[in-house]
């Protein structure tokens, strides 16, 4: 069970006038949207009939990423997939790195992500 409050979609018009009053407060907002829409938009792709990943390509794309984090000292290793959920863990330099969540943001959601299949990606501790 889902206990997070559906997200207010705001329209262009009430964003144009929020953003004459506060326009931080806007901005956030558009920003909140966006990315939850692309959440959606990423969910409402699979169906419960559609197939799950499959884990020899997410290994692969975690793989990948791996190799791409190495570069700087970090490391990524693949914990387990859940149902369309891949859930990794952060290792190496990235493990307390305040950057390590810019990376799974930009580097691990995009690649892994890619697979058909993947909903979400998310660091396990």
């Amino acid at each position: 069970m889902n206990s997070k409050a559906p997200i207010r979609f705001y329209s262009e018009e009430e964003l144009d006038a929020l953003e004459e009053q506060d326009p931080l407060a806007a901005a956030k907002i558009a920003h909140a949207q966006a990315m939850a829409a692309r959440g959606l938009d990423r969910q409402k792709r699979y169906g419960p009939d559609d197939p799950l990943p499959d884990p020899e390509a997410v290994a692969e794309a975690v793989h990948t990423v791996r190799r791409i984090l190495m570069r700087d000292g970090g490391d990524i290793e693949l914990v387990d997939i859940i149902q369309r959920d891949v859930r990794v863990r952060m290792k190496g330099a990235c493990a307390g790195c305040p950057n390590a969540v810019i990376d799974l943001k930009q580097v691990v959601e995009r690649i892994v992500g890619a697979v058909p299949g993947v909903v979400s990606v998310s660091n396990t501790f």
